[in-house]
């Protein structure tokens, strides 16, 4: 197992737990105390655990669903060249579907001279980026989530069966080949159920930092997912493993 890999399995033994002796850990990982504490001296200087006495706990406020302000400004270099290589796969004429998502939202600045696009999108961000061009612009109808910056769709004022949605361009939280793509937030992962629903291509965006991560709630196996578009800094061991599946990587290099 590489220190990566170690390092992010001791982070999820702790997402269940919370608090972990050295002993549970070092039984788990089937490693030498030695080789731990080089793990958890990195991880305590992440910010991400906290050592205490006997074993180490989780430092819960850098879990759960960062606000997309965090995310704006996290892994902007990778999220940029993922963007661009999205923006490659939208045509004139299209009608798409941008998730609301940091990384979704920088697609909307590589898009704007594209001819005869529409957008439908719930991502007050990218409404506000494509407001002065012209795409033509439809926002879904529902409750808005402040500190996401989005709008969650109800049933009864989701009514688009009748758009010919070629594409749909969906962020997440967690991706997994065995689960599939997941999410923090239920009202967020119905509104891309609905949309993975309605599209006839579905294209995930997502950072290598949402590889082996399967969060609160999942949204879609990996089985109705096209393509699946991130950054060079992935494991070269899941881009073996994906060859094996039905859903293209696409890397987006520097």
């Amino acid at each position: 197992m590489f220190p990566v890999e170690r390092q992010q399995k001791i982070i999820d033994l702790l997402m269940v737990k919370k608090v972990l002796k050295i002993s549970e850990l070092t039984e788990e990982l089937k490693i030498s105390v030695d080789t731990l504490r080089r793990d958890l001296n990195l991880l305590t200087k992440q910010g991400k655990i906290e050592k205490i006495y006997g074993g180490v706990k989780l430092i819960e406020a850098r879990f759960g669903e960062s606000t997309i302000d965090e995310r704006m400004v996290s892994h902007i270099n990778e999220k940029e060249v993922i963007a661009q290589k999205c923006s490659e796969l939208i045509y004139d004429g299209d009608c798409i579907f941008i998730d609301s998502g940091s990384t979704t939202y920088q697609i909307a600045k590589y898009i704007k001279n594209k001819k005869k696009l529409t957008v439908v999108t719930n991502s007050i961000p990218v409404v506000l980026e494509l407001i002065n061009s012209d795409v033509e612009l439809i926002i879904i109808g529902g409750k808005v989530r402040h500190n996401e910056q989005s709008v969650v769709a109800y049933d009864y004022l989701f009514n688009f069966s009748e758009l010919n949605i070629v594409k749909a361009f969906i962020c997440t939280s967690g991706i997994t080949i065995e689960k599939g793509i997941s999410d923090y937030n239920l009202e967020e992962a119905n509104t891309r159920k609905k949309m993975i629903e309605l599209s006839k291509e579905i294209y995930v965006a997502a950072d290598s930092t949402k590889f082996g991560k399967n969060v609160t709630i999942g949204i879609a196996s990996l089985d109705k997912i096209h393509y699946i578009i991130t950054d060079q800094n992935v494991n070269k061991n899941l881009i073996d493993a994906f060859k094996k599946t039905n859903t293209s990587l696409i890397i987006a290099k520097f």
